[in-house]
């Protein structure tokens, strides 16, 4: 589309071409004109030939004119004396491979619009190549799906180069087909490994274009037949695998395996432990696989390990996971960082369900309550008006550490035996401290922890303090709670009243200054 010619000029143009291409196959070489404006650098004119290419292809693959089966090289078919309409078929097919070649590579148009509508173009032409099959069914019945075409639009989704994260929220529309959605870890799995294939470094930008399509995958949770199909057909058999979850399942977990089993830039790794518990692990064929992943990030230590707790207390308490030296490593995440990481309130909580069972040693608890107390010395309020409930909640429902409590001259001891250094809490020799720490925040400049530290001067109630509500508590909520109290009508300044400018007799003024 050369000259001066404007968008509607242009939209006229190929107009014509394709009525006359689809009217007579004598003007089957106009296609090359169509063709030629795909690569045309005008973003208008690329999309006025994207919306060509859909009308003419579309067209031609539900009148059935585009070669089906095992395609042969152009050079085979125009030096052979096959029939003219064979040759037609396979010469348009090649064509029609061209464009859908040239679609994916406009999915990294630096135009948005352009790349949008390569990418419906293409999930249009996946829609028509699966009720009009190119393949030839190897048996009556057997299910046909392009899957040559529809890896092409996923490896155009997964750049190693560009972030896809609009192109990959379009996409997500798709993904509620259930036909698409699992040939989507299907052509997931196989993009993740030619991608990542001999690459001593993989780029960042694919592990996170690769994450948001993962984890825009979603399950039903109930065993049922799927039947929301984006080809449709005239009848769905029960031997086809795309109609069953358990199958749908399989694919899922292969697919989570293939991502998960390469070194993750540490940022997506944060990102996936996030949504372990509740996006993956209950779609998982066999959850217990997850174990290799969680522990090797259970052993980075810092946040990555707070995150692993959730993946992990599902599989101990769901799956029966054996874990040697969960509570030692467990007790090491406790140091005073753990009270100013973001997912701060994930951690409490899921330490809370971790040391619930009255089936703990008492040596145990008694060094998870006392490393606590230590950090509370230095912890921000927020977290003591969380912590402090936390650690008598421990100590109410383990009665044996209560001793760290009412120790006999426990204010009195020359040196508190218990080692803050020591990884290992059996040896920590916590049960033999007592918790000063507790009684020295009860002199806190916060009036709500003290008040809270002060719970162990009583003896405490038998129901436990929920600490839920605590969670979440951040220090604008502490100064926003203490604007709002109201204070005592007055407040004494000093004990004895002053009387005059110059105070009393005995005051320094009243011995050099007098008024005259």
């Amino acid at each position: 589309m050369e000259g001066d010619a404007g968008p509607g000029d242009a939209r006229r143009a190929l107009g014509h071409l394709v009525e006359a291409v689809l009217a007579s196959r004598g003007e089957a070489n106009a296609v090359f004109d169509i063709l030629a404006v795909l690569q045309s650098e005008d973003q208008e004119e690329i999309q006025e030939a994207v919306h060509a290419c859909s009308r003419l292809f579309g067209a031609l693959l539900a009148r059935g004119e585009l070669f089906v089966g095992q395609l042969p090289s152009e050079e085979m078919v125009l030096t052979g004396s096959r029939g003219a309409t064979r040759k037609y078929k396979i010469w348009m097919r090649h064509r029609y491979q061209s464009c859908c070649n040239r679609l994916g590579e406009l999915l990294a148009h630096p135009s948005f619009q352009v790349k949008e509508l390569a990418l419906s173009t293409l999930m249009k032409f996946v829609q028509l190549e699966g009720e009009h099959p190119l393949e030839k069914p190897k048996w009556e019945g057997n299910y046909l799906f392009p899957h040559q075409l529809f890896m092409l639009v996923v490896g155009g989704l997964l750049s190693p180069e560009e972030d896809r994260s609009l192109l990959l929220s379009q996409f997500r529309e798709y993904l509620e087909h259930d036909d698409i959605r699992y040939h989507t870890m299907q052509a997931a799995s196989n993009t993740v490994a030619r991608t990542t294939d001999g690459r001593p470094e993989v780029p960042l930008t694919f592990w996170n274009n690769a994450f948001m399509l993962l984890s825009s995958v979603s399950l039903p949770r109930q065993e049922s037949t799927l039947s929301s199909f984006y080809v449709k057909h005239t009848e769905l058999s029960d031997k086809w695998k795309v109609v069953h979850l358990k199958e749908h399942r399989k694919a899922f977990q292969q697919m989570w395996l293939h991502f998960l089993k390469h070194q993750l830039p540490l940022r997506v790794c944060k990102k996936v432990l996030v949504i372990m518990h509740d996006s993956i692990l209950p779609h998982l064929a066999q959850p217990s696989l997850m174990i290799d992943f969680l522990t090797r990030a259970y052993d980075i230590g810092g946040a990555v390990s707070l995150l692993a707790l959730n993946g992990l207390f599902i599989l101990i308490h769901k799956h029966n996971l054996e874990y040697p030296d969960f509570y030692r490593k467990l007790y090491g995440l406790l140091d005073p960082s753990v009270f100013h990481v973001k997912y701060r309130a994930r951690f409490f909580h899921l330490a809370d369900l971790f040391l619930s069972s009255s089936h703990l040693p008492a040596y145990l608890v008694a060094a998870f309550t006392k490393r606590l107390a230590r950090l509370a010395l230095t912890a921000p309020p927020e977290a003591l008006l969380m912590v402090l409930p936390f650690i008598c909640n421990l100590l109410r429902r383990h009665p044996a550490c209560r001793v760290l409590m009412h120790r006999p001259r426990g204010p009195e001891l020359d040196a508190d035996p218990y080692d803050p250094t020591e990884e290992d809490p059996a040896q920590s020799r916590a049960l033999e401290s007592s918790l000063w720490e507790l009684q020295a925040l009860q002199q806190h400049y916060h009036p709500e922890v003290s008040k809270a530290a002060s719970a162990i001067n009583q003896a405490l109630s038998v129901p436990e303090v929920s600490i839920a509500p605590l969670l979440e508590v951040t220090a604008f909520e502490i100064f926003e709670r203490d604007l709002k109290k109201k204070g005592p009508g007055s407040v004494p300044l000093e004990f004895i009243p002053a009387r005059g400018l110059l105070g009393r007799r005995e005051d320094l003024c009243a011995q050099h200054f007098t008024l005259s």
